[in-house]
């Protein structure tokens, strides 16, 4: 009897997908559980696996388009497991084995050793690689597909520059002479990149934007990290960041500034009474905002762990749905990347974003001396319509208070 593999629902807002790769080949033998395709929609990628065990047949081809409840494949439930001959079996087990052979095994041992997502250790096996040479960019060094894609390229560009390279003056070709499939590549946009490419201009078109400055000095919350670290982590785990403190002195001003607290539906505006803050997490597909809830009761170790897992998820894939809605306010850490200042985009249809950035000691002036202190820009963008200036700068004043007096949070006055 042979079971159908359908696209499962991946909830309202989604009817269709790209069926980025399939983990298996058609007519491999799969064991029930196992993962047999990877799908990527507007909002996250999943894998999917494998209802029962047999033999399956593919349907579809890779990066085809699949509607949510089509069939993707077939199982064949009945088949067993088939046996590796004996003659297969001498032939593995031969005292000269071929280079490709020799170079499988040692792909496989070292998958063994090291993490590396499904897809990625599928890429590894067929191309004959020892993963055990390729940094992994994931959760906890986690091999993903860039990494091996990365990979292959350095080595096919060393490669083709060691093969090419000009002995004299007389080999070199005029840009003109290079073929544009070298000069250009061209790429099918994700649906994710497609996804956030339209929620960017949506925001740009229906809200009417406008992004404040401040600066907040970093000392304090510098140094009450250094002095309780050890503490934090031996107790909860994890390193004390400093998006728990910014989440923290977000709701704190989320609560003193109310209408940065709504959003505005049709002509109606709907105000909200919780505190569900969007984290932007970047992945090697695109940016996405999974949202921490009830951030006005969570604690500090509880936000830490929250955003640590959500952005694990993220970056392996394992992101769900429901971890992406709602939300009503974004923070956004372009530090991180070193950036120094910009104007961040709403989440439409939240209202603003709070844009995090480098860390840098500078000259401040201080009860009339100057100083050195570790300043940070922020920049709080938000939709004019909803949300007045004199708002705007008091909400990112409160921020910049409770940051520089952490002692705010941890009294909630």
């Amino acid at each position: 009897m042979s079971i159908e593999v359908k696209v499962p629902s991946m909830g309202e807002s989604i009817t269709s997908g790209i069926l980025s790769a399939w983990l298996v080949k058609d007519g491999d033998y799969v064991e029930k559980d196992q993962p047999i395709y990877e799908l990527e929609t507007d909002k996250i990628t999943s894998e999917a696996t494998a209802e029962v065990a047999g033999i399956i047949q593919l349907l579809v081809a890779q990066d085809d388009e699949v509607a949510i409840g089509s069939i993707v494949a077939t199982i064949d439930e009945k088949s067993s497991k088939p046996k590796v001959s004996k003659s297969e079996s001498s032939d593995n087990s031969s005292d000269v084995p071929k280079a490709e052979s020799v170079s499988k095994t040692s792909a496989e041992a070292s998958s063994s050793d090291v993490k590396i997502s499904p897809l990625a250790k599928k890429i590894a096996d067929d191309e004959g690689l020892n993963v055990s040479l390729i940094h992994g960019s994931g959760s906890g060094g986690k091999i993903l597909k860039s990494d091996i894609e990365k990979f292959t390229e350095g080595n096919s560009l060393e490669s083709q520059e060691s093969q090419t390279k000009p002995t004299s003056n007389l080999d070199f070709k005029s840009p003109a002479s290079v073929p544009d499939t070298a000069r250009e590549t061209r790429v099918k946009m994700s649906p994710l990149r497609k996804k956030i490419a339209q929620r960017l201009v949506q925001a740009t078109q229906q809200a009417a934007l406008l992004t404040t400055f401040n600066e907040v000095d970093m000392s304090r919350v510098m140094q009450i990290r250094k002095d309780y670290q050890d503490l934090f982590v031996k107790k909860y785990g994890i390193k004390l960041g400093f998006m728990s403190f910014f989440t923290k002195a977000v709701v704190s001003a989320l609560k003193a500034v109310p209408n940065v607290n709504a959003r505005i539906e049709g002509e109606t505006i709907v105000k909200q009474h919780y505190y569900d803050i969007g984290v932007a997490v970047g992945t090697e597909k695109g940016l996405v905002v999974p949202t921490v809830r009830d951030c006005d009761v969570k604690s500090f170790a509880d936000i830490e762990q929250s955003i640590a897992q959500f952005a694990s998820d993220a970056r392996s894939g394992k992101i769900q749905l429901a971890d992406l809605e709602g939300g009503v306010f974004t923070i956004s850490n372009g530090g991180i990347y070193g950036s120094m200042l910009s104007t961040p985009i709403i989440n439409f249809p939240q209202p603003a974003i709070l844009g995090l950035h480098n860390i840098q000691d500078r000259a401040v002036v201080i009860d009339g001396q100057v100083v050195v202190r570790p300043m940070m820009y922020l920049a709080l963008s938000y939709d004019h319509r909803l949300i007045d200036g004199k708002e705007a700068v008091s909400f990112l004043s409160t921020v910049k208070d409770c940051v520089e007096n952490p002692e705010r949070l941890l009294f909630e006055v």
